[in-house]
């Protein structure tokens, strides 16, 4: 008999379909191969990608040259431009503005990588540091209000070049699915006077029949109504709304952690494709006690279809208890094969 599950956040029901149920060798991935074409992504390529806004580089290179670690540069194709005033206006009942913002690219490696899981802890400790770099920086625009960091890796998952990387777009209001998940919690927060992230996190660790990775800082665990098979949350153990205030043993505990769990996820589902999303509070609130900042992993095992774009429902067919079992008994010899691999 399949469940329906709420979600504590945002009341978004899922479907854990078990009678659907696969293991993680039934779903098709789709190969990561190279494409043999030239990547404007790898070094000694830096002319065929816009000027760079920052890098971190080693010392005595020059900007728009090689010699660096991770570097960041506009979205050649951008979203939303960082030129120009709002002008918000209405035209009878709809609303507009101008599409002001920022769409960057952080290029994770100077090497042809393929996914996070290739990046050393060191390397990933730089690029979560030049997250944060990047959301401070943006942050003092007053036009800006919501920093989105994201990441697609896979032809399924929306990437357009395989070159591990990840994406910045800031926009000047703050998006549905934020703004619902911030309503959410502050009603939880109003009702019980607790951050419901804290929660979630307090009580899979009791029960730890969810739990993914226990490291010190923070949690990892397929939440109790996962909309996606194996889909993952990383939340810091402590409370902390806003990213960009992450501290230098907060991006240690982090990258550390981020890199088991997508070692994990890589190794159980055949290096599939994925996204990654970086939720975090608007830039215009102070410390928030009822919002929590956290990663989310969805792999792209399955396709979004009618009855989910009609309903709002998900149907998962793996139980979240489930792929957090088969994550944790991946085996420290494949997690070091993966990783020599990469």
């Amino acid at each position: 008999m399949p469940d329906l599950r709420k979600d504590p956040i945002v009341g978004r029901w899922v479907i854990v379909a078990k009678s659907r149920a696969r293991r993680p060798h039934d779903f098709e991935t789709t190969p990561k191969v190279h494409s043999g074409r030239l990547c404007p992504f790898c070094e000694g390529n830096e002319a065929l990608t816009p000027a760079e806004i920052i890098a971190y580089r080693n010392p005595g290179s020059q900007p728009n040259g090689e010699g660096w670690r991770v570097r960041v540069v506009p979205n050649k194709f951008p979203a939303l431009e960082i030129e120009g005033d709002l002008q918000k206006r209405g035209d009878g009942i709809y609303d507009m503005m101008r599409g002001v913002g920022a769409h960057e690219v952080i290029i994770e490696s100077p090497s042809h990588i393929l996914s996070t899981a290739d990046l050393s802890e060191e390397g990933l400790r730089e690029v979560l540091w030049i997250y944060r770099d990047r959301l401070v920086d943006l942050k003092r625009d007053k036009r800006l209000v919501y920093g989105m960091i994201f990441k697609n890796v896979g032809e399924a998952a929306g990437a357009s070049l395989e070159h591990s990387h990840s994406q910045l777009i800031v926009t000047p209001i703050v998006p549905i699915a934020v703004r619902e998940e911030m309503q959410g919690s502050q009603e939880f927060f109003r009702f019980r006077g607790r951050c419901v992230f804290c929660d979630m996190a307090h009580q899979e660790l009791a029960t730890e029949k969810r739990i993914v990775l226990d490291l010190p800082g923070y949690v990892a665990f397929c939440p109790f109504a996962s909309r996606f098979a194996f889909e993952t949350w990383i939340l810091p153990k402590a409370h902390h709304s806003h990213f960009e205030t992450i501290d230098k043993q907060g991006i240690e505990d982090l990258a550390r952690t981020l890199k088991q769990v997508m070692l994990r996820i890589e190794a159980a589902l055949d290096r599939p494709a994925y996204n990654y999303i970086l939720h975090t509070a608007p830039f215009d609130t102070h410390e928030l006690g009822h919002y929590h900042w956290h990663l989310e992993i969805i792999p792209r095992l399955t396709k979004t279809a009618g009855f989910e774009w009609g309903t709002g429902f998900y149907i998962n067919s793996v139980p979240p208890e489930e792929a957090a079992a088969f994550l944790r008994e991946i085996d420290a010899e494949n997690l070091r094969s993966l990783s020599q691999a990469g």
